[in-house]
């Protein structure tokens, strides 16, 4: 369904697609805003507003990289959410669109609070500029919720990674290797909005105006802020991975260790019973009254020496 909102004055005025063609022929603002839109209502907004077919195209294909592309009578924009729905925006001297789509079973990005936000600014305000910057600033802001969930997750493998219960060793490492791939998929969709709003900030938009820069400023701390937080959160996964692959390693050695020394224990009692179990006739103690008594006396007391120095060296 496609929205039509204009605004005059600061006034925030609602139409719908059959006014588009009248509404683009005055000066005023124009937000355009459609989710999970159809086949006819790209069509019709490529007719009302004449955009580019290969930007058209990218809307249709989706999966796009985050990316900035100009054209003669406009601009086109490829950004995702925190929940990484594709958000598709136009910018036009008098316009701005929006294309808001949905990834499986999701919810497309919601522009309420860019647009509770927005209808709040004053008059002068109200320009494209000043749109662009209000939709990419509540992007970019919902970023760092997303960050915070993901060291939560990373605080919560840590303590299990470090716990003194010992853990499902193939489920920590599932979720390690989940976190990491998720922090991996955001980062991709996070790194290449820093060119796209620096190319905003270098004017390279020709409606983008003197104080919207300013503004666009700021989004750009914070996509330098959120990306720094996120190679930190990599760095951290990594660490976790290496720390819960020596644990696994050193309980695996400490196991080792163990099954060594009883093999050694036993290595001398099962020799002195392999040795007095050949079946020869003239062996020295084969006829001695206290033969059997001393052969088991002699593996009690290899076995007992035995755990003695391996409990020693903190092997059992």
């Amino acid at each position: 369904m496609i929205e039509v909102h204009q605004y005059e004055n600061g006034q925030p005025k609602e139409f719908v697609a059959d006014d588009i063609s009248r509404l683009l022929k005055e000066p005023s603002l124009l937000w355009v805003d459609v989710a999970n839109p159809t086949e006819d209502d790209l069509t019709c907004l490529e007719k009302e507003f004449s955009l580019h077919p290969l930007a058209m195209e990218d809307v249709r294909e989706r999966h796009q990289r985050p990316k900035l592309e100009k054209y003669p009578t406009h601009a086109f924009i490829v950004v995702y959410s925190s929940e990484l729905q594709e958000v598709d925006i136009f910018i036009g001297p008098t316009w701005v669109i929006t294309v808001r789509e949905h990834e499986g079973a999701g919810e497309p990005w919601s522009v309420d609070n860019s647009r509770q936000r927005f209808d709040r600014t004053h008059a002068e305000e109200c320009d494209v500029g000043f749109l662009v910057y209000v939709l990419l600033d509540e992007i970019v802001d919902g970023y760092f919720d997303r960050i915070d969930e993901a060291e939560e997750r990373i605080e919560e493998l840590e303590n299990l990674i470090f716990g003194e219960q010992h853990q499902d060793e193939t489920a920590v490492q599932q979720r390690l290797f989940d976190v990491r791939r998720r922090l991996l998929k955001f980062r991709r969709a996070v790194v290449p909005l820093r060119e796209v709003v620096g190319a905003l900030l270098r004017k390279e938009v020709d409606w983008i105006d003197d104080h919207d820069v300013v503004l666009l400023q700021d989004v750009y701390d914070h996509v330098l802020r959120a990306i720094d937080l996120l190679d930190s959160g990599r760095e951290l996964m990594g660490n976790a991975v290496d720390a819960h692959l020596a644990i696994i390693n050193n309980r695996m050695n400490s196991v080792m260790k163990k099954w060594t020394s009883w093999g050694a224990i036993l290595l001398g009692s099962t020799l002195i019973a392999g040795i007095y179990g050949m079946n020869f006739k003239h062996m020295p103690e084969l006829n001695w009254y206290y033969g059997y008594a001393y052969a088991l006396g002699l593996m009690l007391t290899i076995t007992v020496v035995g755990y003695w120095y391996f409990k020693n060296k903190d092997w059992l």
